[in-house]
């Protein structure tokens, strides 16, 4: 049966980010993921999933400068050195807090006539996160994005994706797929999972198009948890949206989903 993680990035907006983790457990969820840990020490977002009795499942490495609008720097020329570092540290994160999943983000590519050069850097530094990763059983995750959240993103596309990881040819180097960026990229997203099952590392969810609760939109999830259950999924499902309203009260998607498992 699907495994939900409550991504605290997005939901509980009206709780300080270190309250969102009771708010999570006392809502029922096992799981937590969040973008970035680095503004809390690791020891003290420790704390707070064993205070709660939370798994934590995922984060992404650091980012580049988030505030000046870089998302990533896996693919960027120049920035190789940076990215090294920033590995080691998502790495002592991982140590402390016990997440096998890492999300390193490829960031923003300036121009189509430089993708090759940005996709040559791309393949270095994935093969240098995926080897030092899996000294500490660590999976590397890339995620394709759509251009409509993230204009000039690198990477968009699930097969894009499998294929840079088949080119790094690491064990430990997995797509996370995001139903939200793939229905508004390609559509057709049971193929799209279906084909790409054995590549996958990690699932996250939202309503389609407003990324609101996954029960408003276009998506069918209840099929899709069924589907994601029968092909054999055992990792957690991130719930990355943003709450319509109160994020307690917009999770009785879940609680119907539940009963009806029941």
């Amino acid at each position: 049966m699907p495994r939900f993680a409550a991504n605290l990035s997005m939901l509980y907006p009206q709780h300080d980010f270190l309250d969102r983790f009771a708010a999570a457990a006392a809502d029922g969820f096992g799981a937590v993921e969040f973008l970035f840990p680095y503004d809390y020490s690791a020891q003290e977002l420790k704390q707070r999933l064993s205070d709660n009795g939370l798994v934590q499942a995922l984060f992404n490495a650091p980012p580049g400068d988030w505030a000046a609008g870089e998302r990533g720097i896996a693919s960027l020329p120049g920035r190789e050195e940076e990215f090294r570092i920033g590995v080691a540290r998502a790495l002592e994160y991982a140590h402390v807090l016990g997440n096998d999943r890492i999300h390193v983000m490829a960031g923003l590519l300036p121009n189509e006539t430089l993708r090759e050069r940005h996709q040559a850097v791309y393949l270095e530094n994935l093969a240098y996160a995926a080897q030092q990763a899996a000294e500490a059983g660590i999976t590397v995750l890339i995620e394709p994005i759509n251009t409509r959240d993230m204009p000039g993103f690198f990477l968009n596309r699930q097969d894009h994706a499998q294929a840079i990881c088949k080119a790094v040819g690491a064990d430990n180097l997995k797509v996370q797929f995001d139903f939200y960026h793939c229905q508004i990229v390609e559509g057709d997203v049971t193929s799209k999972l279906r084909r790409d099952f054995a590549g996958v590392g990690h699932i996250q969810i939202a309503g389609v198009p407003d990324r609101h609760e996954p029960d408003l939109g276009e998506l069918n999830y209840p099929y899709l948890f069924e589907l994601i259950d029968q092909l054999g999924y055992t990792g957690w499902i991130g719930c990355e949206y943003r709450p319509k309203g109160d994020t307690s009260a917009g999770l009785q998607w879940l609680r119907d989903w539940q009963a009806a498992q029941a």
